[in-house]
């Protein structure tokens, strides 16, 4: 008998298959864990200027520090990736995020800021590990053409991790604070032990955790110890995708508003609504609500409103936003700052998702690359910061640049062209 074409279903896509459910349970526990850490860097660099007297655009050094490790990482993180596999990449980025939680032990006690960038970087490190491989980890989880859904619903934990980074450290480190330079210094020693404990206790889990052959995995076939997996000669480049080009561009662009957003939240609470530096680190935590719900509801709506558009819709409502935001109309200019997250909220995870499309055998090099954009972050809170040091308000006029870029990406940019 001839052989039989295969059917190919119309029907919607399952969400992921009942064989990943445990695996998925951890890797997106992985986004809660390291949306705690990049918001209390947000935190920590208010903490700064109170017990260590360093200015705003120095304090955003502390961005420097985190999204730094994001540029230097995200590339040989790839390709650890490629070499090792899934599993084995998050276990490097959990082992670097435990060590760096544990240099802030002696950080504090030499009560260094510089002593404390360097634990950051390497806390970092782990972070940027993370990320490169919990994306297309997270996509591979089932039927590709659910990806998108399956990222944003991940990036919903990292929401709530987001949530609980200024919830732990305005209650943990800046009500310390007010106790004087050394209370507040013993506050960061205690807690970042107890993340490191946690983080390694996290690791030792997930090591017992047997992962599903996957197809996109570079493990998933029998390769000798430390082979890369072979590429068809007709493989294009990643670079010669548009698409793929303009994720990365986007992604810088997009990390760059949000570390100079959250960076000088806390700022904006307390110097244009006259909040306690405590007050605005929960009205920052609430803003992460949003974030998170807006995850939630972004989620739902991709499955009747193009990702890509959803995604332009969401840079021109906050290019409006940071408009208001630079007025500094009391309350009206910082209601727009808290809503400023919610359509954030799916900015990094479509970027993402959109970029990574149709890369084939190049995804796990592909999302190092989109990972590295993240750079943006690193740089923009600095610039933001010297025009801080003399108007908070007029410091959100920057991003304004940063989101039109996102918007020319999602109208425009985001399609995969033929190859």
């Amino acid at each position: 008998m001839p052989a039989t074409a295969p059917v190919v279903s119309a029907a919607r896509p399952a969400f992921t298959e009942r064989r990943f459910v445990l695996t998925f349970v951890f890797v997106a526990l992985l986004f809660l864990l390291w949306g705690v850490a990049i918001t209390m860097g947000d935190v920590l660099n208010r903490h700064f200027q109170s017990v260590l007297h360093v200015s705003k655009a120095d304090s955003g050094l502390v961005q420097f520090s985190i999204f730094g490790a994001y540029a230097l990482m995200g590339v040989p993180a790839g390709l650890f990736m490629q070499r090792f596999g899934y599993k084995s990449g998050v276990l490097l980025g959990l082992a670097l995020y435990a060590a760096g939680a544990f240099l802030f032990i002696p950080a504090a006690d030499a009560g260094s800021f510089l002593f404390f960038r360097g634990a950051l970087f390497v806390l970092a490190c782990g972070l940027a590990t993370l990320e490169t491989v919990a994306h297309p980890f997270i996509a591979a989880l089932g039927d590709q053409r659910s990806s998108d859904q399956r990222i944003n619903f991940a990036q919903s934990f990292n929401g709530l991790g987001a949530v609980i980074g200024p919830l732990i450290g305005g209650y943990f480190i800046l009500r310390a604070s007010q106790g004087g330079a050394q209370e507040g210094l013993q506050a960061v020693k205690t807690l970042y032990f107890v993340i490191g404990s946690v983080i390694l206790a996290v690791a030792v889990g997930f090591a017992l955790v047997r992962v599903p052959p996957l197809p996109t995995d570079p493990h998933a076939a029998e390769l000798a110890p430390g082979e890369l997996p072979a590429l068809a000669a007709d493989t294009p480049s990643l670079f010669s995708r548009r698409h793929f080009r303009w994720a990365v561009a986007a992604q810088f662009f997009n990390a760059a508003a949000q570390g100079g957003t959250w960076a000088f939240f806390i700022n904006y609470g307390v110097e244009k609504m006259g909040l306690s530096a405590e007050r605005a680190a929960y009205f920052f935590a609430f803003s992460m609500v949003l974030m998170m719900v807006g995850r939630f509801i972004g989620t739902a709506l991709m499955r009747v409103i193009a990702p890509a558009r959803l995604l332009a819709i969401a840079a021109a409502a906050n290019i409006v936003l940071c408009l208001i935001i630079a007025q500094g109309w009391g309350a009206v200019s910082f209601g727009a700052l808290l809503l400023l997250n919610f359509f954030f909220s799916i900015m990094f995870p479509t970027v993402f998702s959109l970029g990574l499309k149709d890369l084939g055998p190049r995804t796990q090099q592909g999302s190092s690359f989109i990972i590295t954009g993240v750079v943006g972050a690193a740089v923009f809170p600095y610039l933001m910061g010297q025009v801080a040091n003399h108007n908070i308000a007029a410091a959100y006029y920057l991003p304004i640049i940063c989101y039109a870029v996102i918007l020319l990406f999602g109208a425009k940019y985001y399609k995969v062209q033929p190859r």
